[in-house]
This record gives structure tokens, sequence and C-alpha cells, in this order.
């Protein structure tokens, strides 16, 4: 009879901890898909400055010039001819977003020239260049 008494003590004792397990991974998930990860261009650019310089927040395609005029675009290097194929991919998977370019203060304007032209010639009209906020 005292085993039987000990048990049922210990059982009305004992905390389940099955629902706070439960909101913790409902958190979890709820934490994950809310986030807003930050794309990056896969490549390190030196930006230029700009007083005039504003937040853009439907940027969906990221694309680098180094200093070197190698065109980077969602972290791979891409060839000049391949930049408007490339910008078409990523513009039909998210056609609501717009372009940022990203070019290095050494960079050539020849290159962003040729990917701002792909864009307009996709009819892409939302390009912005990145620069640092003075």
């Amino acid at each position: 009879m005292s085993r039987r008494t000990e048990t049922q003590e210990e059982e009305a004792g004992a905390i389940d901890l099955t629902p706070m397990l439960d909101v913790v991974f409902i958190m979890l998930i709820f934490f994950i898909v809310t986030a807003s990860f930050i794309k990056e261009p896969g490549v390190e650019v030196n930006r230029p400055e700009a007083n005039t310089a504003e937040s853009k927040k439907n940027a969906s395609i990221l694309v680098a010039i180094n200093s070197s005029n190698e065109i980077w675009i969602d972290k791979q290097m891409v060839d000049p001819r391949q930049v408007r194929p490339t910008i078409e991919r990523l513009h039909a998977e998210n056609p609501k977003g717009g372009i940022v370019v990203q070019a290095d203060d050494e960079a050539n304007v020849e290159a962003m020239a040729q990917i701002v032209e792909a864009a307009r010639e996709l009819g892409i009209l939302d390009v912005s260049v990145a620069t640092e906020k003075n």
C-alpha cells in the first residue's frame, strides 16, 4: 500500500512538459518564417557615398560589380553576355521585386550601364544603385 501512495504522489507532483515544448517549437517556427534574410552579392564592394541615400525594401535581385569589373549575381560570377538571361530568370521567380546594383568605386560605368540596359529590355523599371549614406 505504501508503494502505491508513493507512485501516486510522484505522479501528482510531476510536471508535464509536453505543452511547453509544443509552444517552444511553434515559436521557433514562427521566428524562422518571419525572419528577414540579408541578401549578399557574393563579393565585397566599396560603394560610393551619397547624401541622398534611401533604404530600399523590395529588392529581389542583387547585382555586384567589383573593382575589376566582374559582375556577380546571386553569389556567382556571371559572364557579361549572360547578364540578361540571369536577370530574366531571377525576375521570373519574383516579378514584383526590383534590382539593386552595388558598384565598386573603381568599377567602370559600362558594366553598370549594361546591367541597367538589360533590366530595361526586360521591362524592369525599378533599378537602384546602392551607396553608403554620407
